[in-house]
């Protein structure tokens, strides 16, 4: 019948919302009150679609009640502005050496515009956010890095200097708790003061496992450009205890970036986060599926 009732029509699509809504009630109820730090990063923030995704699913996160962190990196867009400026950079045992030049554009960059990029995207879907880094309110105290490397031509470890790359010393979370309590999302750029009042550029997940160690965070959600952590034939594994990152890391199944990803988790579950999830954030809605459904996105790791 060509005069059939439009909304008639649509009822079974009505429906099937309905039923959706009805199962991710048991998620959401679990989640309530609860912190859940995000670190979003990698090649998901250079897509509009894609950012505009996060940030709707960070809004309906803090529409039901969950308290939302997100914390963001920006190692490409660092690498281009560098270029822009012709500020050489050089990388060292894997991280990138941060010299006095380099730390301003990195500062600029991460606690500037992409932070309040973020900011604007998640206002644009209705919430509001709140842009910080880790200086603000002696939020994040950090001290200076220090790795080592194996000289090829001599064969001897040798300290590697990276210049102010420092790592989360401690966190004084008196900020956050604020801005939370207010019903507002802090978005956090990755730059920390060291007790020598200098400026450095810390890893985002380690700034992110730090946070929500120290937030005692539901979940701590890594979102990457993998599917999560994958076995020696390439497939994903969904579940993992800390036993099982540290075997895995032993017997060379997890290796290079994924591996200071599965530190970040054992650190932030040994300081008390109940779960951490590592997962592709170029999924569409990714944290919605991993929060809400009884699917999950990602791998999970556990404390055992």
């Amino acid at each position: 019948m060509s005069n059939a009732n439009p909304a008639a029509q649509q009822l079974p699509d009505v429906h099937v919302q309905a039923e959706v809504l009805v199962q991710a009630l048991p998620h959401m109820q679990r989640y309530d009150q609860q912190v859940v730090v995000i670190k979003y990063g990698g090649h998901a923030m250079g897509d509009r679609a894609a950012a505009e995704d996060f940030a709707e699913d960070v809004v309906l996160l803090e529409q039901s009640g969950i308290k939302p962190i997100v914390v963001h990196g920006g190692g490409p867009q660092i690498g281009k502005m560098l270029d822009k400026l012709g500020i050489k950079s050089e990388f060292r045992a894997g991280l990138r050496v941060t010299d006095e030049a380099t730390v301003e554009v990195v500062e600029m960059v991460l606690a500037g515009s992409i932070n309040k990029q973020i900011v604007g995207w998640i206002g644009a879907e209705g919430g509001k956010a709140v842009g910080l880094c880790g200086k603000d309110g002696n939020m994040v105290t950090a001290r200076k890095v220090t790795r080592t490397a194996v000289d090829p031509d001599s064969n001897i470890e040798k300290v590697v200097d990276l210049g102010f790359v420092g790592e989360p010393e401690s966190v004084n979370r008196a900020v956050l708790d604020q801005v939370l309590s207010a019903e507002l999302i802090p978005v956090l750029a990755p730059v920390a003061v060291g007790r020598d009042g200098q400026t450095y550029n810390v890893n985002a997940d380690t700034f992110a496992g730090a946070i929500a160690g120290a937030m005692m965070a539901k979940r701590l959600l890594l979102l990457t450009d993998v599917p999560g952590v994958l076995d020696k034939n390439k497939n994903l594994i969904p579940d993992m205890t800390i036993d099982d990152c540290r075997r895995l890391i032993a017997d060379g199944t997890i290796t290079d970036g994924m591996i200071p990803k599965i530190e970040t988790c054992i650190y932030a579950l040994e300081r008390g986060v109940e779960a951490v999830v590592i997962l592709d954030g170029k999924v569409p809605h990714a944290v919605l599926l991993e929060l809400f459904t009884d699917h999950g996105a990602g791998t999970m790791i556990r404390r055992g």
